[in-house]
């Protein structure tokens, strides 16, 4: 019976149409999640069987590059359980939406067997072999950064900025009103009324009275002047009642005539730079955390602590600490100088999540490791230089990024870079190259080195995180890394961590076609201004519009469309690998637009076809009976497998306590903690002098952190539609 499931199972993952070409879970209306089906693993061949423990990392270089060793049992037909060591290497990709990693080409480097005999080993050497995986199944990605990762190893970090924003106070509500610069006043078709553009809400201008009035969720505000007073009114222009359908402001629509007042009225604070808003429902509700000199905020959305011992307070913004003597300010950098406290916070309690920007925790390593893994990609050339797109706002306008030779295009939303006479094209993630600014392209082979010296203070710096490889006629490897998505390690004395953005501060992009009274509008990233909170879960931050609360719509970009008339408005969560939209979006860093209310990455709109990632490379199927979880899998380059987990047969397993020694034997830990070593058949207790020089303390404690990590995952994910999953906070 089990077998026939086990056929039926990988039949029917062997039954799609081709492989390369299968379309992405969001175009079929299905989902095929794969699953780490857990360890050790069973794989079974004409009577024998193979169980091998979870892989020991010993190094993971550059991400991409793997070697490790795992213990194993093999048991011949009709014979008797060997226990052994293998080496391997192997190279890795790594889908980080769904936090997998795929070994593929694995090539095994050595075998040890607790045999006396040689003859003996190279008959078990050989059977080994024919039942040893080849790559493909899946692992989550918590089990190998958990072996590999060491808190407190130097890092280098980015020179970014760490200067505090302005940040607002306000114990009554409140929202933030950001208008960089000054204000950019659009005209609405057939209409006394003028959109602000630059606006992160929604903000009208009456052109005849020069009246301001904004939307903050059911209540609409006017003022004289941006900076306020702000006072709620009943009565619009109005030309409010004559805004156009079907160009984003049927939000707006659902307003006019102004509702009936309720509750109180909010507070607006007006920053012409990006700033920050802390915003407590009352006074202060203070809770403290046990065995520390801390409390935090808790009646807030921001991550607001009192250190008790120094009497200071420290708020967390955009992965940045600050400090100060009051809430009100003045606030100054703090993360160079965290109170030690802060990484006694408990992981699992209500402000866990902030342990990943506190330097010197394992959850700030983590974090950092995450950043440095890549997302590789497979282009197919052809198809990917046919879905490039960019266009420029008039003709092509370059300027000089400071420091270097280089150039890059100021009018339009892509990433170009001049080096040389040749133009370099960043788009979604996968560099183009042609002699002309407008094209054609094709997809570049190669980065020229100089890119990668952009500085942190240029704009376009976020593509020095992405490069290209291992190119062939018609493909070539893509990799991008955490700041390709606005996230950058931050070096400390103590260890490194994440901050989201740069900190530099760089002025939206304007542009006036000729003969048009409406500009085109749209901002570079920004650090401050959206609520970029980390998630560990997702390993990104989310940065983007808590739905009425202190931010508005953050990242908003608006443009108008000379051709057709229309404008745009947007307010997107963007997090490092994609983000769940509640309009038309716009990501600064990438430079892409996405109009779904579902999630998406840089990679959504091109398909299978054009990009082959992690899942789609190899593509698994997992069934559970009362027997235990049997897996099936197979990869784009043809190898394919079933294994199997937690099935009792002729070898009976438990749990995942077996080990791997440096020297090339197998150790076991018991629920007791007490560890004993395989020798000749039989299971010898052994010092603890002998585990710390096989580094198995080490080993024990990593397998047993990663199970953990990969479990409170899994269980994030299941719950993804609530809470602060992807950081988007509804009330």
């Amino acid at each position: 019976m089990k077998q026939s499931i086990l056929c039926l199972l990988f039949v029917l993952l062997l039954a799609d149409a081709t492989f390369a070409q299968t379309k992405p879970a969001a175009e079929t209306g299905t989902a095929s999640v794969p699953k780490d089906i857990g360890w050790p693993r069973q794989k079974t061949n004409n009577g024998a069987v193979l169980l091998y423990y979870q892989p020991q990392i010993d190094e993971w270089k550059d991400y991409k590059q793997l070697s490790a060793r795992f213990a194993f049992s093999l048991t011949p037909k009709g014979g008797k359980q060997i226990l052994g060591v293998a080496s391997i290497d192997c190279s890795t990709t790594v889908d980080k939406e769904e936090r997998m990693v795929y070994f593929k080409d694995v090539d095994v480097k050595d075998i040890r067997f607790a045999l006396p005999d040689t003859a003996g080993q190279a008959q078990m050497k050989q059977l080994f072999m024919s039942l040893a995986p080849t790559g493909g199944e899946p692992v989550m990605l918590d089990r190998v950064m958990a072996d590999v990762v060491k808190p407190g190893t130097p890092t280098e970090g980015v020179a970014v900025k760490n200067d505090p924003p302005p940040i607002f106070y306000s114990t009554n509500p409140a929202v933030l009103l950001m208008v960089e610069g000054e204000p950019v006043l659009a005209p609405i078709e057939k209409n006394d009324m003028q959109f602000i553009v630059n606006s992160n809400w929604d903000l009208f201008c009456d052109k005849k009275k020069q009246n301001y009035y904004l939307l903050e969720d059911k209540t609409w505000l006017t003022a004289t002047s941006l900076q306020g007073p702000w006072t709620q009114t009943l009565q619009l222009p109005k030309d409010m009642n004559k805004l156009p359908a079907g160009q984003n402001f049927d939000d707006v629509k659902k307003m006019i005539p102004p509702p009936p007042p309720s509750g109180k009225v909010p507070k607006v604070f007006f920053s012409a730079v990006p700033a920050e808003l802390i915003l407590v429902k009352g006074a202060p509700i203070y809770t403290k955390i046990t065995g520390t000199q801390l409390m935090y905020i808790a009646n807030t959305e921001n991550d607001v602590f009192l250190d008790n011992a120094a009497e200071t307070y420290y708020v967390l913004l955009s992965g940045r600490w600050f400090s100060a003597g009051s809430l009100e300010g003045p606030w100054a950098y703090a993360g160079d100088h965290l109170p030690a406290d802060f990484a006694k916070i408990p992981p699992y309690s209500e402000k866990g999540d902030v342990l990943a920007s506190v330097p010197g925790t394992i959850e700030a390593s983590d974090a950092v490791m995450l950043a440095k893994v890549p997302t590789t990609v497979l282009i197919n050339k052809a198809q990917a230089e046919a879905n490039v797109k960019i266009s420029y706002d008039g003709t092509p306008n370059f300027k000089t990024i400071e420091g270097t030779t280089m150039d890059y295009a100021t009018n339009t939303q892509d990433k170009v870079i001049k080096v040389g006479d040749l133009y370099y094209l960043c788009f979604q993630a996968v560099w183009f190259v042609s002699s002309n600014p407008s094209g054609p392209w094709k997809t570049a082979d190669s980065v020229p080195q100089e890119i990668y010296t952009i500085p942190s203070s240029s704009p376009v710096y976020n593509v020095t995180y992405v490069t290209q490889t291992n190119a062939t006629e018609s493909t070539v490897e893509s990799s991008s890394t955490g700041g390709y998505f606005g996230m950058f390690i931050l070096g400390a004395a103590v260890g490194a961590a994440i901050v989201y953005g740069t900190g530099y501060y760089y002025p939206p992009y304007f542009y006036w076609g000729a003969g048009f009274g409406y500009p085109v509008y749209r901002p570079w990233p920004r650090t401050y201004g959206m609520g970029a909170v980390y998630n560990p879960y997702t390993g990104g931050y989310a940065a983007g519009r808590r739905v009425y609360g202190p931010y508005g719509a953050a990242g908003t970009s608006a443009w108008y469309n000379p051709a057709t008339g229309r404008y745009g408005r947007s307010a997107s969560v963007q997090g490092m690998y994609g983000g769940r939209t509640v309009a038309r979006s716009y990501n600064p860093w990438t430079g892409g637009y996405g109009a779904t209310s579902q999630g998406h990455n840089a990679y959504a709109q091109w398909g299978s076809s054009v990009a082959t990632r992690g899942g789609q490379w190899a593509q698994t199927g997992h069934i559970t009976t009362a027997n235990g979880t049997a897996a099936a899998y197979r990869t784009s380059t043809g190898q394919r497998g079933v294994v199997t987990h937690g099935a009792n047969g002729t070898v009976v397993h438990t749990n995942n306590g077996v080990y791997a020694g440096h020297d090339g034997n197998v150790y076991r830990k018991n629920g007791t903690g007490n560890w004993s070593q395989y020798n000749k058949g039989n299971w010898n207790q052994v010092n603890r002098e002998t585990i710390q020089r096989q580094g198995l303390g080490n080993s024990a404690a990593s397998r047993e952190r990663g199970q953990m990590q990969t479990q409170r995952f899994q269980n994030a994910r299941m719950n993804r539609g609530g809470g602060h999953f992807g950081g988007f906070h509804r009330r």
